[in-house]
């Protein structure tokens, strides 16, 4: 062995990873949203890029002096008033009759409310409260009975079976044997020992059954129903149109900034002195590189959007049900590019389509076999052959999970696993044969 030290030459071929290329992947990946954010923010720092945002036109009721036009400028502007959130102590201390109340028991009351969480429940210690707020143990939980008197039903509950209880009573004060089971047999009850159930109380199985359809119309989060949610928009990257036969892909641009070269700041420095000069080239490459790769995520999205359309005809004229299998990997190979490069394209990107607004990501599914040699189908559809065959199932005797192995390969001809429809059916919200079972 040589162990000399010397001097040799070696030819490798290595890929660098520039600032450029980093900028056009991330860019490549951001939906429409953060695109604009980031044009925004470089805006900021680069002098030489200009942002026209056109689609934005400030609201002016005034500009339209006759009736009509001013009645409609001033709806519009009606329309741009901030929503005021409704909070849970505001909906409660509104159905209180304040008139009975001393201002102690107010006081109580309102701090009981904000040991609400925000389901409902009440996770405070009364002792504690009361100590706190130097009153008696006895008023504090009187305060907390009004509360719970409250609509919506449940509210002010300790735990799930108090809650689900007061709604009971709410509903139907005379269902004795719901109240008991409730209150004596929880947690069999919800176990589904319903044989025990039934032999200690003396009842059927088909009562029990009963009682386990009205439990199942209550809400075990009363105050979630409150939560008011923020409207969320989604605006599409690309448009999918019926026209005659044919279906057509052009791309939603009219949400993103447009982005232009500040000619008259350029030539207005670029003969300063050497810095400014060196400083105003960077910005340039920076702009010519930022406008590039806008442009090559356009490119691509289009490409992307126009393969899935090609692979899903069916889907698009006539609806979710016949999405046929399709991965990104024989979306990149078709389109020779690299798959992380599909994936890039589809994150958070949405397409119009004549049957809704889907995801891209919607597209692509699992590949499943049938016992036909030329022939797949997808997850979704085997999804879709599950929730049909549980659905059609005897009530009295449902199908296992090995039951429908069987029947989708004699009947669709599908191949999967016992594993794999536990899967699908946990993701479709369908319980367990055990937990369908219903009693005559």
């Amino acid at each position: 062995m040589n162990l000399k030290a010397g001097l040799w030459q070696q030819q490798t071929l290595k890929l660098a990873m520039t600032q450029e290329l980093s900028q056009a992947i991330a860019l490549l990946q951001y939906s429409a949203q953060e695109l604009a954010a980031f044009l925004e923010d470089k805006a900021l720092e680069n002098p030489l890029l200009k942002i026209e945002t056109g689609n934005v036109k400030p609201m002016n009721p005034l500009i339209d002096r006759n009736r009509r036009g001013h009645q409609k400028a001033e709806k519009d502007w009606i329309e741009q008033i901030a929503d005021k959130p409704f909070s849970l102590e505001d909906h409660l201390i509104s159905q209180l009759k304040i008139t009975n109340l001393s201002a102690e028991q107010l006081k109580v009351i309102r701090h009981l409310i904000q040991n609400l969480d925000e389901n409902g429940y009440f996770l405070g210690d009364v002792c504690e409260i009361a100590q706190k707020l130097r009153v008696a143990e006895d008023l504090v939980e009187d305060c907390l009975a009004v509360i719970q008197t409250l609509e919506p039903a449940g509210i002010g509950a300790r735990n799930l079976q108090e809650c689900l209880l007061m709604q009971i009573y709410y509903d139907n004060p005379n269902n004795e044997l719901a109240q008991n089971i409730l209150s004596n047999f929880f947690v069999p009850f919800a176990e589904k020992k319903w044989k025990q159930i039934a032999k200690e109380l003396k009842v059927t199985l088909k009562d029990i059954q009963d009682v386990f359809d009205q439990i199942q119309l209550l809400n075990p989060k009363p105050a979630a129903m409150l939560g008011k949610e923020t409207t969320t928009y989604i605006i599409p990257d690309a448009i999918v149109e019926q026209f005659s036969e044919s279906l057509t892909v052009r791309m939603f641009d009219d949400s993103l900034p447009r982005i232009s070269f500040n000619e008259k700041y350029y030539k207005k420095f670029k003969d300063q002195d050497q810095e400014v000069s060196r400083f105003l080239q960077d910005k340039v490459q920076d702009y010519q590189w930022i406008a590039k790769s806008i442009e090559q995520r356009r490119e691509t999205l289009t490409k992307v959007v126009a393969k899935i359309v090609e692979k899903q005809p069916a889907f698009f004229q006539k609806g979710a049900q016949y999405l046929v299998p399709m991965t990104m990997k024989e979306v990149a190979a078709e389109l020779d590019i690299h798959e992380s490069t599909v994936s890039r394209a589809v994150r958070e990107k949405y397409v119009q389509t004549p049957i809704g607004t889907f995801a891209l990501k919607t597209f692509f599914t699992s590949t499943i076999q049938t016992v036909s040699a030329d022939e797949n189908t997808s997850s979704t559809q085997v999804k879709n052959e599950i929730s049909k065959l549980i659905e059609q199932e005897n009530k009295e005797k449902p199908l296992s999970d090995q039951e429908i192995v069987e029947q989708l390969k004699t009947t669709e001809g599908i191949v999967v696993s016992r594993r794999t429809i536990a899967k699908y059916r946990d993701q479709l919200g369908i319980p367990s044969s055990s937990k369908r079972k219903r009693f005559a």
